[in-house]
């Protein structure tokens, strides 16, 4: 069986999260409406959601910030959010204590969570670049320079 190799982007950094004690579930609900936003509006929803699975996501976008800012130099007005998944990690199991000697099994979810925050200035820097490509009358009329919104369709949940 051969492996290929992922090609390493120097334009992203992530940050992970594991054993959060959440359910995947959960967490997925706060992700989905941070995902595709930049760093600082994303941070600004997660402060003002009224989830309790916010605060470790909100760590989690801010560690991803610092190791962007620290390890790449990148600048954090720059970032945003390309990729946020949420996998489901390791059940913990314990047993309760009940009436007659009895025990009650208690579930305890947790969920690993992915950060991925990606520089635009980069895409920024090279679009004079691909502007001179794509003068009129050259060879490379094929180019195609639609950039699609990214932002999650929807507004803040209301369910607790």
């Amino acid at each position: 069986m051969i492996k290929k190799k992922k090609k390493k982007s120097y334009t992203e950094v992530y940050a992970l999260g594991q054993y959060i004690s959440m359910s995947a579930h959960k967490a997925r609900r706060v992700i989905d409406q941070i995902r595709g936003r930049s760093y600082e509006e994303a941070l600004m929803i997660l402060e003002l959601m009224p989830y309790r699975g916010c605060y470790p996501i909100f760590k989690l976008v801010y560690s991803a910030a610092a190791n962007a800012s620290h390890n790449k130099g990148f600048k954090e007005t720059n970032l945003v959010i390309s990729k946020a998944e949420v996998n489901q990690g390791n059940t913990v199991k314990k047993l309760k204590p009940r009436a007659r000697g009895r025990s009650y099994p208690i579930k305890r979810s947790t969920c690993h969570i992915t950060i991925v925050l990606e520089d635009i200035s980069f895409y920024q820097q090279n679009e004079e670049y691909l502007m001179y490509l794509k003068k009129p009358g050259s060879s490379n009329e094929n180019i195609n320079l639609t950039c699609y919104d990214t932002y999650s369709s929807g507004g803040l949940w209301d369910k607790k």
